[in-house]
């Protein structure tokens, strides 16, 4: 692309020739989409007649070297730095903040209205900063801990379902085949397959499977988790079996047990010897942990 393309089309200064030559470059994509977002914005007032005759004085006044400047060149810079202007204004109105946590690993996200999530392990969220105050609105994919300000509607978007709230503390479980949300405090709405229901404190709504799952009381007033324990109550030991390769970054492998088991108890998310025991003692299965694998048996398969 010639070097003054740029500032003329900008000054709408092109033939019908240049316009299309400038069409078919790969700049004129991005230049096209800063230029619409440039539209409306208002540029400052400049007084053209002010300057020239403060310049005019500096001349006077002040000798140097004089340099010989290309107007076309000057013009083409000044245009270059809109663009960047504009550019940086863009991008900067429309931030937009994902947060990945990976395995064995959890990380505490203050919101711009100073809500609190806490990220469970292996999980991903969206949200954007643009407007926050009139759209508390997110994306998760995994589990989080929320303790949310007060103030107008809160969003949590999930593959499984809609959560919302105005000013509560609750948590949101999205993991493969298995939606689970509990409210603490407050009251929580849960939009599931087109149907809403009111969870109050102390509630939980857990699907199995595509299969709702009666759930008792949480019996602490925040999830377990955060404490660096996993608790699960009447859940199939392939949810629990693949909670703890989450949260100790291991590879289990299960297949000479019984993996629809369903496991009722507590492990530990700090020592791998200690979970395993937790989870292999009260259900009869042996482990040999080699590195980052974990091998289980059943003994009457021995």
């Amino acid at each position: 692309m010639q070097e003054n393309y740029l500032a003329k089309w900008l000054n709408n200064e092109l033939t019908d020739a240049e316009l299309e030559a400038f069409k078919k470059s790969d700049e004129y994509a991005s230049y096209k989409k800063i230029a619409t977002v440039s539209s409306s914005l208002e540029t400052p007032e400049f007084d053209i007649e002010k300057a020239f005759a403060e310049n005019k004085l500096a001349r006077k006044t002040t000798k140097g070297k004089v340099v010989k400047l290309n107007p076309s060149k000057i013009f083409t810079r000044i245009a270059a730095a809109i663009v960047l202007f504009i550019a940086g204004a863009y991008f900067f109105m429309n931030t937009n903040e994902h947060v990945e946590t990976a395995l064995a690993q959890t990380e505490l996200i203050t919101l711009p209205d100073a809500s609190e999530v806490v990220l469970n392990a292996d999980s991903q969220m969206d949200y954007s900063i643009k407007n926050w105050d009139q759209k508390r609105h997110l994306t998760l994919n995994g589990e989080a801990y929320f303790k949310v300000a007060k103030g107008k509607k809160f969003t949590v978007e999930t593959s499984s379902g809609t959560i919302q709230v105005l000013g509560t503390q609750f948590n949101v479980t999205n993991r493969p085949n298995y939606f689970k949300v509990t409210c603490f405090e407050g009251l929580v709405s849960v939009t599931y397959k087109n149907k809403t229901l009111k969870l109050p404190a102390g509630t939980s709504f857990l699907v199995l499977n595509d299969k709702i799952i009666p759930t008792e009381a949480p019996k602490t007033d925040k999830p377990s988790w955060i404490t660096n324990e996993s608790t699960f109550t009447s859940i199939p030991l392939n949810f629990v079996l693949a909670e703890l390769e989450r949260q100790y970054n291991v590879t289990i492998s299960s297949s000479s047990i019984n993996t629809n088991t369903l496991f009722t108890g507590t492990f530990t998310n700090k020592n791998i010897d200690s979970a395993l025991k937790s989870i292999c003692v009260p259900n009869n299965i042996t482990y040999t942990l080699e590195g980052n694998k974990v091998i289980l048996h059943a003994k009457n398969a021995e």
